[in-house]
């Protein structure tokens, strides 16, 4: 089957996500950490590659996001964005290498775009982080922003539970939003928030709002690629369909080499020289 958008192999940029919004098309977002990921993913047809943090659990195996440092995450980068040909590329930026001192955050962004070669960055945050937002976007680096449920903020949280039920958080998001669009960022990333909340932002704000566990009237989704191929197994949060079951297939092929391996059906004649 085609890529959804394969006749259409101009590179996705962020005034093109716009027009998306603007014509109601919705956008496709996936995670890839890696090359050979990466080339899949661009090839399917995808708008968005998102080269999370989420490296942090997939890859290396962290409970969180928190570990992954900044060179983790241009080596990432880089690794996906040499597979790229028509997606936007964007990369988020680790904890530790923003907050608290725009200065620093500024030259983190710095970095990451010169060595990674990226489109976009993506930051976990409102107005706690709104100064270095304003600072990163002066050096002319685009920013997609990240409320609701913010990983890098988990341990503040203490639960990776719903965030803004109530109406305070709710409407400190709505304010939040709000101030990233005025700022400049080109689109926004709702986490695991009730899905009446993420349809008001996504209606108040002209740049795209792209949900995960955030329902269906955003202007279009994410998720982790891990997860919606069914290699991983455990984690199965009401928002993640269930593409593939991978982690069947994988195994049974591997445990078939090792038969094979083991009973010298491999290699045959015709695989040797």
């Amino acid at each position: 089957m085609a890529g959804y958008i394969s006749d259409d192999t101009r590179k996705v940029t962020t005034h093109r996500l716009i027009e998306m919004k603007e014509r109601g098309e919705k956008i496709s977002m996936l995670t890839a950490y890696d090359y050979t990921m990466a080339k899949i993913v661009d090839g399917a047809g995808m708008d968005v590659i998102l080269v999370g943090d989420s490296a942090s659990n997939v890859m290396a195996g962290n409970v969180t996001t928190l570990p992954i440092t900044l060179d983790q995450m241009i080596y990432h980068g880089k690794s996906v964005v040499r597979a790229v040909n028509r997606a936007m590329v964007v990369v988020d930026m680790p904890f530790g290498s923003y907050q608290g001192n725009s200065k620093e955050g500024l030259a983190s962004a710095i970095r990451i775009m010169k060595e990674s070669h990226a489109d976009a960055l993506k930051l976990e945050g409102g107005e706690e982080i709104i100064e270095t937002v304003k600072r990163i976007l002066c050096a002319g680096i685009p920013i997609m922003g990240h409320l609701g449920l913010m990983p890098q903020s988990i341990n503040k949280y203490g639960t990776y539970t719903v965030r803004a039920k109530d109406e305070a958080e709710a409407e400190k998001l709505l304010s939040d939003a709000h101030l990233l669009e005025e700022a400049g960022c080109f689109a926004l990333v709702l986490e695991k928030i009730p899905a009446s909340l993420a349809e008001r932002v996504a209606k108040e704000l002209t740049i795209p709002v792209i949900g995960i566990g955030a329902g269906g009237k955003v202007d279009g989704q994410v998720l982790v690629v891990q997860d919606m191929l069914g290699m991983s197994k455990g984690f199965s949060p009401r928002f993640l369909r269930r593409y593939a079951d991978l982690h069947t297939i994988m195994t049974d092929a591997i445990q078939q080499y090792v038969t094979d391996v083991k009973d010298s059906d491999f290699p045959n004649e015709k695989e040797q020289y």
